[in-house]
């Protein structure tokens, strides 16, 4: 609404969501939408964008020109077993989006439980239900997300987005939720899928357990905190 009222154009990147939830480019008022097919297990390096073509109608300009394939805007020789891949994919994950959700979201919740259960100072970043349902991000107090993540080498977890593994920064995202420094450098985020079972969100928690305990028992502020301790009230040395 916002966008149409200030005449600006409105792209979202939609790749976390096409196939896993509901998208309507009409009630979301959606001009530029991008997706990715490696997303819905459709072959790798496939993607492809909606344009707007009438209320309002998207005019783009190409950034590589030779045959005038795609209308003129995107030359060179179509990937066809990609393009077919992408679209049985996409076909697959909109035939199965309601009861994939509904799997993956007691999935979700199984592991959140089975986490908050035995273990203190979890913090669950985003909405509790406003959510993907394949998508937990958690900060654990009092340890550090890295040393986290080197601790269960078996799991495939991250500290942040793929597009800035490289980098040390906190998740612009979760500061923007208002997630502090501290917690956002502790966040793990979680991604379950199509093929994740049960005894495997049973076996990660127990993992992830095990290594916050093991963490914990050698960070000096949780003893701290544990013993009644406000942290916000000491001050801290320079040396």
């Amino acid at each position: 609404e916002i966008t149409r009222e200030k005449g600006v154009l409105f792209h979202t990147d939609a790749t976390q969501g096409v196939g896993k939830i509901p998208i309507d480019v009409e009630e979301m008022k959606i001009d530029l939408l991008s997706m990715s097919a490696h997303k819905m297990y459709g072959p790798k390096g496939m993607g492809a964008l909606y344009v707007r073509r009438k209320k309002p109608r998207v005019r783009l300009s190409p950034i590589m020109f030779g045959g005038g394939h795609e209308r003129g805007m995107r030359s060179g020789t179509l990937n066809v077993t990609g393009i077919v891949g992408f679209a049985k994919a996409l076909e697959l994950s909109m035939d199965e989006m309601s009861s994939e959700a509904e799997r993956l979201t007691g999935l979700r919740q199984r592991l959140f439980e089975r986490l908050t259960s035995e273990l203190d100072y979890i913090f669950l970043n985003g909405h509790p239900t406003e959510r993907l349902p394949n998508n937990l991000n958690l900060s654990f107090g009092y340890v550090e997300g890295e040393s986290l993540m080197m601790g269960v080498s078996e799991l495939a977890v991250s500290s942040g987005s793929a597009c800035t593994s490289a980098s040390l920064e906190p998740s612009y995202v979760l500061r923007a939720l208002g997630v502090g420094d501290d917690l956002a450098h502790s966040s793990i985020r979680f991604g379950m899928g199509r093929f994740t079972t049960v005894e495997e969100v049973d076996y990660a928690a127990e993992q992830m357990i095990s290594a916050v305990k093991r963490l914990r028992e050698m960070s000096p502020l949780y003893e701290m905190v544990q013993e009644g301790v406000d942290l916000s009230t000491v001050k801290w040395s320079s040396h």
